[in-house]
């Protein structure tokens, strides 16, 4: 396990805003994690703060094997944020909650709730087909004509994931192409036609497969319709109107502003774990590409659900599922137009994971908006993959979970052990996904 050392801030708005920060360290973590029991540390008589037991669930998370976490939460006008373990294993150099971080597939809650926009507007029909507004010859005539802009949003077109054959040497247990085209410059147009080149994953709107080439595809139809690149739409529509500060899609290889190196083994293809933290992530584009913190995750999720950014028309359809079915056809979870559904020990929330090389990253929000929380951590593709081809379960998913369920449901118990118990030797509930859905494009076979 690697030591870690929390810190956090917090802050609380009464009748007028008063912020409030400080920090502290503490030298081991609070929280012992095993597979099924989450162990809070002896409490004084009056119990522990409400810092101190987001400070022992986030520090949980570096103990149970990555190097550094850090996180954000806001439940009415309580606001928490926090860091542990390290942002660069070589140096020591510790984290801090205002990290950026590449939020990968959180990215697509961003493009869907701008192509919504459009349709709010009248610009748009959800259920139209996509080769009304994609540039021509973006995709073969037949599926132009049947897959629709919904279908894009909630992977149910059936277009395969561009991933592997971006990443050919992944299909033969390798890393040598990511190390190859860690400086490529790669146009959506040619992500869309290498995820023509994998077969079909079914007939479009027959069910859910996730495929990223569906969120390039928004990204270009976005483009199309609004007449300026997505990435300036979304910077112009979304992310302006929501306040965020910290948030955009990257210019070169190079995070702006101060981030956490970014660690990968890719699933034990490196026998160490390499730092990806300077790479082109044109190869993710609108499917995910953005930067951000996670404060700032937590006040567009707030937004979004606040009724900001979208009429409530579009806000429900965002959360108008359809079931995920494993291989053999048992419904393990549900996912809307850019989001999909997790259920914790008090109650549903909505949001997204992401991952992209060397990033982890989830983020969530209740759907009246009045709390949400938001967790990133510098490592990513951890787990071992079993003889079957199966990712093998790593604390480090068990512990993220429970932090998440402490930051977001913790305010409405007591501080105890019992809820994350009960969470932990259950951690998948029903309408969650897998946690790291897209690391399945880069299984190996």
């Amino acid at each position: 396990m690697r030591a870690s050392s929390p810190r956090h801030t917090r802050a609380r708005t009464r009748n007028r805003t008063r912020t409030r920060t400080r920090s502290l360290t503490i030298g081991a973590a609070a929280v012992a994690l095993c597979a099924t029991s989450l162990t809070m540390p002896a409490l004084a008589d009056e119990g522990p703060s409400r810092d101190e037991v987001l400070d022992a669930s986030l520090a949980a998370v570096p103990e149970a094997g990555v190097p550094g976490a850090f996180a954000a939460a806001s439940v009415g006008d309580d606001r928490w944020s926090g860091a542990a373990g390290v942002a660069d294993t070589r140096t020591g150099r510790p984290t801090r909650p205002e990290l950026r971080q590449r939020v990968a597939s959180v990215t697509k809650t961003f493009v869907s709730v701008a192509v919504l926009q459009q349709v709010a507007e009248g610009n748009i029909e959800l259920d139209a087909p996509v080769g009304r507004y994609l540039p021509a010859g973006t995709l073969p005539q037949e599926l132009a004509d049947t897959v629709t802009v919904r279908m894009l949003l909630n992977h149910t077109s059936g277009i395969g994931d561009y991933v592997v054959p971006a990443f050919p040497s992944l299909i033969e247990g390798s890393t040598r192409s990511l190390h190859e085209h860690r400086f490529r410059r790669i146009a959506p147009e040619e992500l869309v036609a290498l995820g023509l080149t994998v077969p079909a994953t079914g007939t479009p709107g027959e069910g859910h497969s996730y495929s990223n080439t569906n969120y390039v595809l928004a990204g270009l139809l976005l483009g199309e319709v609004t007449g300026m690149p997505a990435e300036r739409y979304i910077t112009e529509r979304v992310i302006e109107p929501a306040g965020l500060r910290d948030t955009a899609f990257p210019e070169s290889a190079v995070i702006r502003g101060p981030h956490p190196r970014m660690y990968s083994t890719l699933h034990g293809m490196q026998e160490r774990p390499r730092d990806y933290s300077i790479y082109d992530m044109s190869y993710v584009s609108t499917a995910g590409s953005l930067v951000t913190t996670m404060a700032d995750l937590n006040a567009f999720q707030a937004a979004l659900f606040g009724g900001e950014l979208l009429p409530d028309e579009q806000v429900a359809e965002m959360l108008q599922t359809v079931p995920v079915e494993d291989e053999n056809g048992a419904v393990v979870g549900a996912y809307g137009l850019g989001v999909y559904p997790i259920t914790l020990s008090c109650d549903t929330f909505w949001g997204h994971d992401g991952v992209v090389w060397g990033a982890s990253t989830l983020a969530f929000s209740s759907a009246d908006g009045e709390s949400q929380a938001a967790i990133g951590y510098n490592e990513s593709h951890y787990q071992t993959v079993n003889e079957e081809g199966a990712l093998e379960p790593h604390p480090a998913d068990l512990a993220v979970i429970l932090h998440l369920d402490e930051a977001l449901c913790g305010a409405d118990r007591e501080p105890s052990s019992e809820a994350a118990a009960e969470l932990a030797t259950e951690p998948a509930r029903d309408g969650q996904l897998p946690l790291l859905v897209d690391q399945l494009a880069a299984r190996r076979d």
